[in-house]
């Protein structure tokens, strides 16, 4: 595992910081406070999402409400990054989940579930939070805390990273279950029914004789029920039968009582018809002695149109015409006469202006005496003339007048007659088309009473061949044969439920017989497992010691080598030795061995930095299968003075230390940060960390 980019957003005291990292040896170089170890800080929780303590207080910028890290990975060759945020609530910090997010270059691997996100980042790096906060991350002051502790809290911390811990709690948990097979063992010894095992088998033997006695009497049972049920139905079915029969035969008497009723209906019905006919006649008899008389005045008013010159014989719209000629020729006449009275009157006054003056009234000449007086009489004349067309004329629309008056009398009364006739038909039709009809019904219930007569006396022939007796032996047979299907199947049932008690009785003590054996193998087993599990717990107890040892003899050579690596012939050779505590010894090369307590703090350093990194490779390649490839160191140089140049030897041993394929280092030594092939500078301005590249 790489890291190649951390982003920090309201970290601390970065408000949006970007760091870049390369392979090798890499320091991030600063004073107190700048903001060094919060990169740290918060790569721990990119990864694995969960705080050093009981809270996010240490990363969460005091001003800031939310803050996310980015962290861009390489695995592999493969380029991975994760984002994870913090968001503030109330008073209190917790994971911002919308943020989280894994990426394997642009595709999503997991989000937003932190226990989905753990599975893939150990999937792909091997990496759980325990190796990497033990092994990977070497905080600060903590360089050193393997070879300060106690020999037991050290060996008991070891065994747990390398795994033998779960030896010895397998060798105290297989006691617990040794315990309980030895408690079962006991129960089954004095279980009453594996001792009494023979006397269940004898149990089940005389009941399964009794059950195969009783099977056979079922059988019997079975086939003199059958019988006794063919007879039952045979009497049911046949005073079925009879039942129905007689019910068809109360169903014949109704129809009787009904055919009856309706017969002497149909006579009372027959007389009333016969009634409504003759009072049908009668009506149609005045209605025709009604229509000759309207047809005799209608004669007479059509005689007197023809006496007044209109042709009678057409429509009542036609004659209603003729009355409008009539008008017209008032009309005429009147005009003609109006026409001759005007003329009549400007004669009279041209008489009368002749008589005044001698002048012509048209065109104003002088007249003498003899045309004057020749005028005024052909005046005259004409105007006696005029008044006998008058008089004539008058005469002619008196006249008139009383022809119309007449002719429309005559056609009013004419179209009231033939109204009064149409009407007069059409009552006449139906009175005539009612005749018929009841004429017809009269012919159809005669008839219905002849078929109804009929039906009659067949209805009595069927109700007299019933015989009420072979109903009532009917009902005594299939009493008889019910009482006998009842019997055989109460001795059945009781049968049937002996049966069922002694399958109950045999499923019971075959159950106790199965689970005696079952019992009986179970014991076998637990027999056979106790002796497996006390030679597994003498085993464990073995084989514990056995592998610390092989564990030990690696771990030396792994330091050893680290160490022989970081010192590479600049100072005295350094023997390691690590007893069964994990406790290393330096041996020197005259064959003196020292405690570690006893040797130079640059020795201790140098020691402390072997065995960390001779453990961090012993327990990856142990859990994971491959060596360590990162190391994080927070402030290495704690104890270390620049005076002595334990420092400078420090790190000049990590710069020549290639095993790691990335070493990235938290310093505020400018001495140890010249070692380092990439070197990130941290200041602080305003209380804000400001980033720059120093090589």
């Amino acid at each position: 595992m790489k890291i190649e980019v951390v982003q920090l957003e309201n970290i601390r005291s970065h408000v949006k910081s970007t760091i870049p990292f390369t392979r090798g040896f890499n320091c991030l170089l600063g004073g107190v406070g700048t903001g060094k170890s919060s990169v740290l800080y918060a790569l721990d929780f990119a990864l694995f999402g969960e705080p050093l303590g009981r809270s996010f207080e240490y990363l969460l910028r005091e001003d800031a409400d939310s803050g996310r890290i980015t962290v861009q990975f390489s695995q592999n060759g493969r380029p991975y990054r994760i984002v994870r945020g913090l968001k503030r609530r109330g008073k209190g910090i917790s994971q911002d989940l919308e943020e989280l997010k894994l990426y394997e270059d642009e595709k999503l691997l997991a989000g937003m579930k932190t226990d989905a996100v753990a599975e893939q980042i150990k999937a792909i790096t091997g990496l759980d939070r325990e190796l990497y906060r033990e092994i990977m991350w070497v905080r600060q002051e903590h360089l050193k805390e393997l070879l300060d502790a106690a020999p037991r809290d050290r060996q008991r911390r070891l065994d747990e990273l390398f795994g033998l811990s779960d030896y010895e709690a397998a060798w105290s948990n297989i006691a617990v279950y040794q315990r309980d097979y030895e408690t079962e063992k006991k129960v089954y010894e004095k279980d009453v029914d594996v001792v009494g095992l023979e006397k269940l088998s004898v149990e089940y033997n005389r009941i399964t004789e009794e059950f195969m006695l009783l099977e056979m009497e079922l059988q019997d049972a079975v086939s003199k029920l059958a019988a006794a049920k063919r007879a039952l139905d045979a009497a049911d079915e046949k005073l079925k039968a009879l039942e129905e029969k007689k019910l068809l035969i109360e169903e014949l008497r109704r129809k009787e009582a009904k055919v009856q009723a309706n017969i002497a209906s149909i006579k009372e019905t027959l007389a009333s018809l016969s009634r409504r006919v003759e009072d049908k006649k009668t009506i149609i008899a005045n209605l025709k002695q009604r229509q000759n008389s309207l047809n005799s005045q209608a004669t007479t008013y059509k005689q007197i149109l023809e006496q007044a010159g209109v042709f009678a014989n057409q429509p009542v719209e036609a004659l209603r015409g003729q009355l409008a000629a009539f008008d017209d020729k008032l009309a005429s006449l009147r005009a003609e006469q109006e026409a001759t009275l005007r003329n009549l009157r400007a004669d009279q006054k041209r008489t009368e202006s002749l008589a005044l003056e001698s002048r012509c009234p048209l065109c104003l000449q002088q007249l003498n005496s003899e045309y004057k007086n020749g005028l005024m009489q052909r005046i005259q004349q004409e105007n006696l003339e005029r008044q006998r067309i008058i008089e004539q004329l008058q005469s002619e629309i008196e006249k008139l007048q009383r022809t119309k008056a007449a002719v429309n009398e005559a056609v009013s009364n004419l179209q009231t007659l033939t109204t009064r006739a149409e009407e007069l038909k059409a009552r006449l039709n139906e009175e005539e088309r009612n005749l018929s009809e009841l004429i017809a019904e009269i012919e159809a219930k005669r008839q219905l009473e002849v078929d109804l007569t009929g039906q009659l006396e067949a209805l009595r022939f069927e109700i007299g061949r019933f015989d009420l007796s072979d109903l009532e032996a009917a009902r005594a047979q299939r009493e008889q044969a019910f009482r006998q299907y009842y019997r055989l199947e109460s001795e059945l049932r009781t049968k049937e439920n002996r049966k069922k008690d002694l399958l109950a009785r045999l499923d019971e003590v075959k159950e106790r017989i199965d689970h005696a054996q079952e019992k009986l193998e179970r014991m076998q087993k637990i027999t056979r497992t106790l002796e497996v599990l006390s030679a597994i717990r003498d085993a464990y107890r073995s084989i514990q010691p056995k592998l610390r040892s092989e564990f030990i003899k690696v771990l030396r050579n792994f330091v050893q080598q680290v160490l022989d690596s970081l010192v590479a012939g600049e100072a005295p050779l350094l023997n390691v030795i690590v007893d069964e505590t994990y406790t290393p010894y330096v041996k020197s090369e005259s064959g003196v061995e020292r405690d570690v307590a006893n040797l130079s703090g640059g020795e201790r350093t140098l020691l402390a930095f072997a065995y960390r990194l001779g453990l961090g490779q012993l327990i990856m390649q142990s859990r994971t299968g491959h060596s360590l490839s990162m190391l994080l160191l927070d402030e290495p140089t704690e104890s270390l003075g620049s005076e002595d140049g334990s420092i400078d030897r420090l790190a000049e041993a990590i710069s020549r230390f290639k095993a790691i394929e990335q070493i990235i280092a938290v310093t505020h030594s400018e001495a140890f940060a010249e070692k380092a092939e990439h070197v990130i500078v941290l200041e602080k301005e305003a209380g804000i960390s400001r980033i720059s590249l120093e090589k």
